[in-house]
């Protein structure tokens, strides 16, 4: 599962998830800081990645548009980026079959 963070997450979540989701990225590390969401959505959804935010605009998006790509929705916050850690590593379970599930665009975590 790749997963691709949006700007509003640390960057340092690619480094700290690696042993659980190693072709993730994020938008920092492909020059996208400042794109739009339509871009970072084109490219995740080209490039078979899962979107990873805090912003309720991916969420919206999903429900609009349906997968791919498909979305998780943190909803948390601000919080420390060991918190978003924990999130991801208590919730891995779900993560993957999610990502394979057709019947789903959208996973709320929080």
């Amino acid at each position: 599962m790749k997963l691709i963070f949006d700007q509003n997450l640390s960057n340092n979540l690619v480094r700290k998830l690696a042993d659980l989701f190693p072709e993730s990225t994020h938008v920092k590390a492909l020059g996208m800081m400042q794109s739009d969401d339509g871009a970072i959505w084109a490219f995740a959804r080209e490039s078979e990645f899962v979107i990873v935010s805090k912003d309720s605009d991916f969420p919206q998006r999903s429900l609009v548009l349906g997968a791919p790509p498909k979305v998780v929705w943190l909803r948390v916050g601000n919080c420390p980026t060991g918190q978003i850690e924990k999130l991801l590593r208590d919730h891995s379970v779900e993560l993957h079959p999610f990502e394979t599930d057709p019947e789903q665009s959208l996973l709320i975590l929080s």
